[in-house]
Parts: C-alpha cells; sequence; structure tokens
C-alpha cells in the first residue's frame, strides 16, 4: 500500500514504503490480539474454555479437528523459496523482541505466524480475533475480568527435549517488561504479573478498566524457554538460533543473502487440532537482495519461488514473459479482506514547524494523488481517507448520537469539523498542478502564521520551512520526487534524504525525521495496538509507532472508549470517534490501498479451497505438489 517503497509479506495492500519498522509492528500484531485474565480466588472464576476472544463468541467448538480453510491430509515436503518484507535487505539478528539488531525474516514476530516460539493459543484467521488452545489447552477468564488462568498441556516441549512450563511462561512475561522492544512493554503496562499455580497452571493479574484484550495479548506471546536465557543474555542481537518450541527451527543462512527454516519431524504440537493440516513445507528458505530489479529479475531466473508484488507498475508491466504465458509462473490476485491500513506521509510534530494544523493539511492539498494514481500507479489504488479504512470502524456522514454521546465532552478541546463530516482529503483536477488545490495551500500557510518572502515561506524568526523526507530505497523516489517539485512550486524547500537501513531504522527509532512513510494495519478488533499508534505515552518512547508524535489528550481518551467497549456496538462507536479526531488533527498525509494480494508463483504448490479470511495463508496452509512440480520440471 504504501507507494512503490516499502511492502512486505504482512502488509499486502498495494505499493507501500519498504521498511523493517512495519516488520517491527508486524512481529508484535500477533500477541496485541489477546488478553489475560486473573482469577485470585476459586470465586472469581470464569467458565473455562478451549479459546477465547474479545467478546467471547468462537466458530469453532471445543472438540472440533481443524481450521476450515485448511487442508487436513496436506502432504509434507518440499520448499518455499520467498521474499519476505521487501526492501530488508540484511540481517543481523535472530532476536526481534528487543530494540537492537535488525531480525531476520520469517521467526514469526515479522509475520502473523509462529514458526520458532510457540504460544499458549493461536489465532484463527477467519474470525475476527479469536485465538484457540495450542500450550493450552483451555482458558479461564475470571468474572470480574482481573485475571486469566491458562492451563497447559503436559506434553509441552521446548526443541531441545525439555518441558515447557508455566515457569517458562511467567519468565516470558517477566522478561519481556524488563528487557523487551518498547513496544511489547506498552501493550503489557496493564499486566500486573504472573503466578505459577503449579507446574501447567498459570494466572495473569490486570489492572485498570481496558481489560478486553489484556487475555488475548498475553495468550499470543512467543514462550520462551528460562533455562535457555538463564545461560544466554536476552537483551543482545546474536546469530546464535535460539531454543524455540514452534514448528520450525533454523537451519542455513548467510547474513545479507539468505535464512531456512526446517520443519522439526520431532515438533510436539503437529497433530493438535489448531496444526492438522498447517505448516507443510519441509523448509522455508527467506531470500535477501540489494534491490527490487533485482529481486524481480531472480524470480524469473526460478532462483526462488513465490514474491508478492508490491510495485504497481511491475504488476502491470514486467510480467509479460514466456514462463508466466505458458503457466509455469502463475500469476494472480488473491482477495485480502482485512482493513485497508494506516499508511500515509506521517508528518514529525514532534519540529516546531509543524506545530500548525493547518501547516500540516498545507501539505496534503499540494499531494496530488489522482495524478500520482493515473501517471504512477496504473490506476491502481484508492485514496485512503481513514485510519479504519475498508472496516466498519471507518467514520462517514456526521457524528451518531452515539459518537456525539462521546465527543460532547470534549468540544472545547476539538475543532469544529470534528462535529460535521469527517475530513476527507482534497481532490485533484489529476493534472499535478490544481492551481485550486495550490492556492488553498498557501491560503493555509498563511493562517498558519507563515509569510512568503524571497521565494519562500518563513516564520516570525524568520526561518524558512523546509522538508526532508527520509527514505533507504530509490524506489520512493518515483512518487516522491513529483510531490517534492510541487512543494518547491509552492514556496517550500523539500529535499529527499536516502540513507542506507540501519541509519534509517536508526533515525526513525529516535523520531529523528521530517517526513517518513510508514504503513500499520488496524485489527478487526482494535485494541491496546493504539495507544502505541497514537497514545501520547508512545510519542517520546524510543522505536515506538507513534512516528507523528501525537500527544493530544481527547485521542488518549478515546483510545481508552475503545479499550473499554464491552460490544462490537460500542467498539464500532468508540473507534468511529476516534477517526473523527485523528483525521481532524492532519497527522499524516495519506496514501491509498488495493484490496488484494498479488502474487507471482512458480507453478509447484497447492492450497485449500477455501483461502483463511484475514490472512494471505501461504506458508501456515499451501503445500508442496511433487506432480506439479514434476510437470514443471519436464517443460
Amino acid at each position: 500500500m504504501m507507494g512503490e517503497m516499502m511492502g512486505e509479506r504482512l502488509w499486502p495492500r498495494g505499493d507501500r514504503p519498504r521498511r523493517a519498522v512495519v516488520v517491527l509492528f508486524a512481529f508484535l500484531l500477533p500477541a496485541l490480539f489477546i488478553a489475560a485474565l486473573l482469577v485470585a480466588r476459586p470465586s472469581e472464576a470464569g467458565e473455562r474454555r478451549h479459546g477465547l476472544s474479545a467478546f467471547g463468541e468462537l466458530k469453532y467448538p471445543p472438540d472440533f479437528k481443524h481450521f476450515d480453510y485448511v487442508n487436513p491430509n496436506a502432504p509434507k515436503g518440499g520448499r518455499l523459496s520467498m521474499i519476505g518484507t521487501a526492501g530488508v535487505i540484511t540481517f543481523n539478528s535472530f532476536n526481534g523482541y528487543i530494540l537492537k539488531g535488525d531480525p531476520a525474516q520469517g521467526l514469526g514476530y515479522l509475520s502473523d505466524t509462529m514458526t520458532i516460539f510457540d504460544q499458549l493459543m493461536v489465532r484463527a484467521w477467519d474470525e475476527p480475533d479469536a485465538v484457540y488452545g495450542l500450550v493450552a489447552h483451555s482458558a479461564e477468564v475470571a468474572d470480574d475480568k482481573k485475571s486469566v488462568t491458562f492451563y497447559l498441556r503436559p506434553e509441552a516441549r521446548f526443541a531441545d527435549g525439555s518441558p515447557l512450563t508455566a515457569e517458562d511462561v511467567k519468565f516470558t512475561l517477566d522478561i519481556l517488561k524488563a528487557k523487551g522492544h518498547p513496544i511489547y512493554r506498552l501493550a503489557l503496562k496493564d499486566v500486573v504479573g504472573a503466578d505459577v499455580i503449579d507446574p501447567y497452571t498459570i494466572r495473569y493479574r490486570f489492572k485498570g478498566q481496558a481489560l478486553r484484550d489484556l487475555p488475548l495479548i498475553v495468550a499470543t506471546l512467543p514462550i520462551f524457554s528460562k533455562a535457555y536465557y538463564s545461560k544466554h543474555e536476552f537483551d543482545r542481537s546474536t546469530l546464535e538460533p535460539p531454543l524455540g518450541s514452534g514448528p520450525y527451527r533454523i537451519g542455513d543462512f548467510k547474513q545479507g543473502a539468505f535464512v531456512t527454516y526446517v520443519r522439526r519431524k520431532d515438533y510436539w504440537a503437529k497433530d493438535l487440532p489448531v496444526n492438522r493440516g498447517r505448516f507443510n513445507f519441509d523448509e522455508l528458505r527467506y531470500e535477501y537482495f540489494a534491490d527490487r530489479t533485482a529481486e524481480l529479475e531472480a524470480l524469473f531466473a526460478g532462483a526462488y519461488d513465490l514474491r508478492e508484488e508490491f510495485t504497481s507498475r511491475d504488476w502491470a508491466t514486467k510480467y509479460d514473459i514466456e514462463a508466466v504465458r505458458t503457466g509455469k509462473i502463475i500469476k494472480e490476485e488473491l482477495p485480502d479482506l482485512r482493513p485497508g491500513g494506516t499508511q500515509g506521509f506521517f508528518i514529525n510534530l514532534r519540529r516546531k514547524k509543524f506545530a500548525h494544523p493547518k501547516t500540516r493539511l498545507a501539505l496534503d492539498y499540494a499531494f496530488d494523488f489522482e495524478w500520482t494514481n493515473r501517471q504512477l500507479f496504473y490506476g491502481a489504488y484508492t485514496r485512503t481517507e481513514s485510519y479504519f479504512e475498508l472496516s466498519d470502524m471507518k467514520a462517514e456522514g456526521p457524528p451518531s448520537a452515539a459518537e456525539l454521546a462521546l465527543l460532547e465532552p470534549y468540544r472545547d478541546q476539538l475543532p469544529p469539523e470534528v462535529f460535521g463530516p469527517p475530513y476527507v482529503p482534497p481532490k485533484s483536477d489529476g493534472s499535478g498542478k490544481d492551481r485550486k488545490n495550490l492556492r488553498r495551500a498557501r491560503e493555509l500557510l498563511k493562517e498558519a502564521g507563515w509569510r512568503f518572502e524571497n521565494g519562500g515561506w518563513v516564520n516570525r524568526d524568520g526561518e524558512r520551512l523546509s522538508i526532508e523526507f527520509l527514505i533507504f530505497a530509490p524506489t520512493s523516489e518515483r512518487f516522491i520526487s513529483p510531490y517534492v517539485r510541487t512543494l518547491r512550486r509552492l514556496g517550500i524547500d523539500a529535499t529527499i534524504r536516502r540513507v542506507d537501513p540501519a541509519q534509517y531504522q536508526q533515525r526513525q527509532k529516535s523520531f529523528d525525521f521530517d517526513i517518513i512513510i510508514q504503513r500499520y494495519v488496524m485489527r478487526l478488533t482494535p485494541g491496546v495496538e493504539l495507544r502505541n499508534f497514537f497514545g501520547s505515552a508512545a510519542a517520546d518512547a524510543s522505536g515506538s509507532n507513534n512516528l507523528a508524535g501525537i500527544k493530544n489528550p481527547v485521542v488518549d481518551a478515546l483510545i481508552e472508549k475503545v479499550l473499554a467497549a464491552k460490544t462490537r456496538d460500542e467498539l464500532r462507536t468508540a473507534a468511529r470517534a476516534l477517526d473523527r479526531v485523528l483525521r481532524a488533527g492532519h497527522y499524516w498525509v495519506s496514501h491509498w490501498y488495493n484490496d488484494s494480494h498479488r502474487l507471482a508463483y512458480w507453478n509447484k504448490f497447492s492450497r485449500p479451497p477455501i483461502k483463511p479470511r484475514y490472512h494471505r495463508g501461504i506458508i501456515e496452509t499451501w503445500w508442496y505438489d511433487a506432480e506439479k512440480a514434476a510437470k514443471l520440471a519436464a517443460k
């Protein structure tokens, strides 16, 4: 989605910025799907269940045999070689749960699929937020929602054969809260602690009022070995493969070239209902390339098997080759039914020059999406309007009575437009030089206190308005450069600064940029991750995803309303109210979206007839088809 620059496996929605930080968030997304509740006394215990969801709904009964979107009889074997997070060109660590280092692709936290580490429960990808028992066969949420108890399977094992117990689960929580990436520490701040009831029973305790998501969060955390990390530093970047308990282990790798994961034949949970028909490849291999052109040429040469295309120009023009025409390479689009994502140019409010919302709004008027879409993207995209695009959380029309009830207490802190139809980006005439929009941008700059002097805009201190777009991939320049030319025509000193990936990551973590491109995907049940995206506490937390530096008490209050929602109707109302306030804040210049995964792969794989509704499903549900592979080899 992020214009030709980012794009990776987890975020398949159009041309997007290529960045490892999205990856960093991607590894957290699975954990943010869940919440755990403590049972302080037996009298407080709730119903023990085989799964959890935010509002209690579960599709699958206790005796279900497998998920509907898998083939339980899928053959095991073969290799899947692919591109992981596009734009990530190297790695130096197999630890992605800390702030240090550039983690390798495919460890689990880089996608929605855990490959190395098991979890207490795993996500069902045909439900909005349900999870079902893996390491834990069941869970019990206290009636007061202040705790959750998980009951572990005694047969759970780490890859070295050692038992996986409640002590390991407690250790995981403690180490993530103490030394984990700031994203984890923020997500777990209302998890007071965990108590080991016995070797196979663990109870989490919560505080505060936003309790709904906490059981899901703790249920989907990776589980680390306490014994292993008593001999290894947790908060250290390392290329020593960690001890896991999941379906794969790290195999061969070469820094900057490839990393492989080998399916464990002795995986303890391979026959559980949640795993039947999943993880069918004997080997997963992630390839690294320095640029996108080499990446595409390598696919055509057969150097790897599968690629998701994030560049609309390449999708429209580069695949007209013999291998595609004859069916050796399959080119297809699979529906992506998840929310459209929050992608755009994020404006750093920590910089004084962007403090006034009309300055930020002027930047929106200067961006000609209609021209960009037609001239650069072959008309493939639709402009993003909402932070909850393609979901029923998107605000539309005037606020409902229920939304007004949430917004009215803050009327004196909000711009008047919040109480009317939500802000939508301006449309242009598609010429690339829309005079009407540029005229409006100049008016907004004047209203924000800038004055035009000697060919540029200056503030009361005589400082010129300058903007630097921070990137690390040259492909981004394709759509940023026309925007930069328009800004210069407007009188703004706009430039593009391209740095190497390591420097980019460091500058992003420390918020050392004017404007940066990023994309997030909102969950179907938005929750605690909103604090990390938009909350004031995250604005100054190194490595957080609040790139714009939003510090707005009304946003904070509405996020808590989202977290406290007890029904989906309440959730929708609170999310729509939040969407209105965020859109009126002009914290970004939004990008675009599409609603499909654009895939190209060599014709040697098969998949179930049903695709998981909210997931690509490739690693989890596809399999190597020996018959197809033989026909392909014969050709």
